[in-house]
């Protein structure tokens, strides 16, 4: 019975135009951590900045610039947090976005969460929202952007539209 109330729910629940689909972006990147030096009245346990520089490969193709704060403990424990500012496209889509960073490290179990902050695109990456999946494989960062844009999301691959004519206007279209 709770099945079939289900699914009565789920076949009644509207799906409209401007419900966005979830898309993925895909690719590689490198990335340069630069230490910042300690201010010199700093404690010896004081947590350490770094600087981020990245450059995405894929379907990111983007460079990115953030900053890092990270702090261990003993037994391979620890936390960081960073924010950073991506420019470039994702799936074809030009403009800016930011991600934000959050990393817990127990006894070496790991828990990451990268998220884009709400309301950071600009550009054609107005209204992006998603997750930033990382894995790092032999040493190659991967990545996997689970997102939704409004509007239907990324453009589709195809040829160009052809633009309308007015009534004064020749067009011409050859295969």
């Amino acid at each position: 019975m709770l099945g079939g109330i289900l699914a009565a729910a789920i076949a009644l629940t509207p799906v409209t135009q401007d419900t966005p689909m979830p898309h993925h972006a895909r690719g590689t990147f490198e990335v340069t951590i630069t230490p910042v030096p300690p201010a010199a009245d700093a404690a010896p346990d004081a947590h350490g900045r770094m600087t981020l520089s990245k450059i995405f490969h894929g379907d990111i193709a983007a460079v990115a610039e953030g900053e890092m704060l990270g702090i261990m403990g003993p037994d391979r424990s620890g936390a960081y947090v960073a924010a950073e500012r991506v420019r470039g496209s994702v799936n074809g889509r030009t403009g800016t976005f930011s991600l934000i960073h959050r990393g817990i490290m127990d006894q070496g179990t790991q828990d990451l969460s990268i998220t884009v902050v709400p309301r950071s695109g600009t550009g054609e990456l107005v209204g992006l929202s998603g997750v930033f999946h990382l894995t790092i494989e032999g040493g190659e960062h991967r990545y996997d952007l689970e997102f939704t844009l409004p509007s239907g999301g990324p453009p589709s691959p195809g040829p160009e539209p052809v633009p309308e004519s007015s009534p004064d206007q020749a067009l011409s279209v050859t295969a």
